[in-house]
């Protein structure tokens, strides 16, 4: 079987529009949903415990970020995971600054279990996540996917999922093969959120392109990638970033991702 190219992955999301389910932090919500539509995919935001698992078994994917967590919502996303898993509805897990409490690393057992078809961390997180003695510091990378590549690694194999750990280098793997994409702007740290975004992506990506979930991940990667390396190209700071950001994601062609991918991405550690 012919392994799509990430350009045949954009085009498969903008001819579907998935339908992805995010539950997601107050901070990252509006610019979550902006990436996803910049993108091509349909953005919904519901947490109520009421709802969740209705609208999940409607959905094409489900990202799950655990930013500003709290019990409700804790309930919600576990009970929005099931369904995902009960439906074989992919499902993404992104699990912010798990490292700093002991809430968060118990939340984030709860969800593993529950098998994630893609975990979206950076480094610090994914050690954490694998049982490593790494305490990450809020939110921020105090790691590189260097260091943290053999985490990423064991982590994907025992939990038979994608891990796509980003970072100044980018790897996303099945705990076999590995896919290292460079690109990017150093304005990216800068701006908040643009990670949340880039795991509901990663969803949207899954979403259309089932058969290769490995694959369609890179793919969000490196949409991400390239249009951040060009919106790098005018921005002036983190304010005029993000719009362009938007505006790349939005104008990004299926060639010019292939391109981008040939230059900046490579199947080795």
């Amino acid at each position: 079987m012919t392994i799509p190219t990430f350009g045949d992955s954009l085009t498969a999301l903008r001819d579907a529009t998935p339908l992805i389910h995010c539950i997601t932090n107050y901070v990252a919500m509006n610019s979550t949903a902006n990436v996803l539509l910049a993108t091509g995919a349909s953005p919904a935001m519901l947490h109520a415990t009421q709802e969740v698992s209705e609208f999940v078994a409607l959905a094409d994917a489900l990202s799950v970020n655990i930013g500003t967590l709290s019990s409700p919502w804790a309930e919600s996303m576990l009970l929005a995971a099931r369904t995902a898993r009960e439906h074989n509805t992919p499902w993404v897990l992104d699990p912010v600054a798990v490292g700093a409490t002991r809430y968060r690393q118990t939340v984030c057992a709860d969800l593993l279990a529950l098998q994630p078809s893609v975990i979206r961390g950076n480094a610090s997180e994914i050690l954490a996540l694998n049982g490593l003695a790494h305490q990450g510091r809020g939110v921020d990378a105090t790691a590189s996917t260097d260091d943290a590549i053999t985490a990423a690694m064991a982590l994907a194999e025992r939990q038979q999922c994608i891990v796509a750990m980003t970072g100044e280098r980018d790897r996303v793997t099945d705990g076999k093969a590995c896919y290292t994409i460079n690109g990017g702007h150093p304005l990216m740290p800068r701006v908040t959120t643009l990670g949340c975004g880039l795991s509901a992506l990663v969803a949207a990506f899954v979403a259309a392109n089932p058969d290769e979930p490995l694959n369609a991940s890179s793919a969000a990667v490196a949409c991400f990638a390239a249009a951040g390396e060009r919106a790098g190209e005018t921005a002036k700071g983190p304010g005029s970033f993000y719009v362009a950001l938007l505006d790349a994601l939005y104008q990004l062609t299926p060639d010019e991702l292939n391109h981008f991918a040939r230059r900046e991405v490579s199947d080795v550690l």
